[in-house]
């Protein structure tokens, strides 16, 4: 139930993301339904992957270079969906901020919410 909730929220929030900033456009809330399950997918699957090559530029940035490979899997999802845009790279490291920061209201108040007592 909490992974269907997060997905539905996650989508809202990729909708939320579009609506604040032009540099991101989808068309519908099918679209970012699936844009939020293709960003998830990328962040699970590909993520870990590049965090690992990528850990000597990672400590010498201090850690900022996680951002960048957010904004990587953000872009990515744009580039083999149909339905979500991203005018470019740049776009994609704000609009992947702001994602990150909804998604981490969406987890704060889903623990809250699920919580077993």
């Amino acid at each position: 139930m909490k992974i269907l909730a997060k997905w539905l929220l996650s989508a809202t929030a990729l909708l939320a993301v579009a609506y604040l900033y032009s540099g991101v456009q989808v068309e519908s809330f099918g679209s970012a339904l699936i844009a939020a399950f293709v960003i998830g997918l990328f962040n699970a699957v590909l993520r870990p992957v590049l965090v690992i090559l990528t850990l000597p530029v990672t400590i010498v940035t201090v850690g900022l270079f996680l951002f960048v490979i957010n904004a990587l899997m953000f872009w990515s999802a744009a580039g083999v969906l149909s339905g979500f845009h991203v005018s470019g790279f740049g776009a994609a490291l704000l609009g992947s901020l702001i994602y990150s920061l909804l998604g981490l209201l969406i987890e704060s108040a889903l623990g809250g919410l699920f919580a077993k007592k």
